[in-house]
């Protein structure tokens, strides 16, 4: 029997419980027997209110004995030292330590990710990698695992890390059969994109705004800086200034992004040929595109594909 513990705070996030909670028990209804048992715990035994208001019974997690701890996400609060002690002595009970979206904060807190590669939900990222600079932070993952030490990104990327915290134990099949059943992809890789990171752009400037809705709908052909200005309504000049503020990148720069985002997103799921990719998202052909690639995710497209293939 696993049992897998996971940690709530006040205003956590429903989903990012229900959701790899759910996956182990459907692994329970795969298996035929009751292979995890699920416990709810805080710093203290006693009720905690989720961010809709709901109140949860949860255990003390001084008296947990588990297989895996799960840390979730919320508001994450300054916890205490006594807090922080109590977790960390908790994870030195455990055989596996993981979060959830922002759990990762909790986990930082604590002095479990220094010096390791982790993952948190993308609006994040950059925060955990400031306040904590020792720590690795992969922003642009689903899940990361560093030895004993699983971190997963936002939300329903917590089902993500489930499935794969189930493969481990129980075998491709009855992971398989869990994604089924929850009606999910089985699977996304732990390095796959947590999302076209491009989008997180959200120009207040409308025009702005603008210019990237053509890039994306013409992003097979030749976007020159005349072209984008023109479909923001703007001279050249003032467009290059006004897109640089707004976006902190270069409209050659942010095209760029944009291709490199649409081409992953094929390299990951298809099988199509690299040239062809290239071809299709504006690259022109695979050498440009294996530039861009290592530009802004540190790897050529065969690499990337090869790790999801692995």
């Amino acid at each position: 029997m696993h049992t897998i513990g996971f940690y709530v705070s006040p205003e956590y996030q429903i989903l990012d419980l229900a959701g790899p909670a759910g996956a182990f028990e459907a692994a329970n209804r795969e298996l035929g027997s009751p292979s995890y048992r699920i416990q709810i715990l805080a710093a203290d035994e006693g009720a905690v209110t989720n961010s809709l208001g709901m109140a949860t019974a949860a255990a003390s997690l001084d008296h947990a004995v588990l297989d895996t701890l799960v840390v979730i996400g919320g508001p994450n609060p300054l916890l205490s030292t006594v807090t922080l002690s109590r977790i960390v002595d908790a994870s030195n009970r455990c055989r596996r330590v993981t979060s959830v979206c922002t759990g990762a904060f909790t986990l930082a807190a604590a002095g479990l990710l220094d010096g390791r590669r982790a993952t948190t939900h993308w609006r994040f990222a950059a925060r955990l990698q400031r306040d904590y600079p020792s720590i690795r932070v992969e922003a642009d993952r689903i899940y990361c695992r560093d030895g004993n030490i699983w971190t997963s990104a936002g939300i329903t990327a917590g089902i993500d890390l489930a499935l794969a915290l189930i493969e481990e134990d129980q075998g491709f099949t009855i992971a398989k059969g869990v994604a089924q059943h929850l009606v999910v992809y089985h699977r996304r890789h732990g390095g796959q994109s947590q999302f076209a990171a491009s989008v997180d752009l959200a120009p207040h400037n409308n025009r702005i705004s603008a210019a990237l809705g053509y890039a994306r709908d013409h992003i097979a052909e030749a976007l020159t800086l005349e072209h984008l200005a023109e479909a923001a309504g703007m001279s050249r000049r003032q467009f290059s200034r006004a897109f640089r503020a707004q976006t902190g990148a270069t409209p050659a720069r942010m095209v760029e992004r944009l291709r490199a985002d649409l081409a992953r997103g094929r390299i990951e799921t298809t099988a199509e040929p690299v040239e062809r990719v290239a071809e299709a998202v504006g690259f022109g052909d695979a050498e440009n595109m294996r530039r861009a690639f290592i530009r802004v995710y540190g790897q050529p497209p065969q690499s990337i594909r090869r790790a999801i293939r692995s």
